[in-house]
């Protein structure tokens, strides 16, 4: 799954190699978003999720209706509509 491609790495300004990670990961933290957001309707549910073999990203959770508990799994799914980077629940941690 691919997100934004940077032109160059904004420390040393070299040109970066395309990488693909994912699909599953851990989520780290999630948050309901209950605020309105240019280009968002609330609410909203966004989480931190690291990758098993990659970085931490922030996704949307389409459809969930809570903030997911640190520890689930999830596994990245196909961009929303806005073409931002989604998650879906595998397996809810019980908080």
């Amino acid at each position: 799954m691919a997100a934004y491609a940077w032109p160059s790495c904004p420390a040393c300004t070299e040109q970066g190699d395309p990488a693909a990670f994912g699909p599953v990961g851990t989520v780290w933290s999630g948050t309901v978003v209950r605020i309105p957001v240019p280009g968002r309707t609330p609410p909203f549910v966004l989480a931190y999720v690291d990758l098993d073999d990659g970085p931490r990203i922030l996704a949307h959770v389409p459809g969930a209706q809570a903030a997911p508990t640190a520890g689930s799994r999830a596994r990245l799914v196909a961009p929303t509509d806005s073409d931002d980077l989604a998650v879906e629940l595998l397996a809810r941690v019980a908080s």
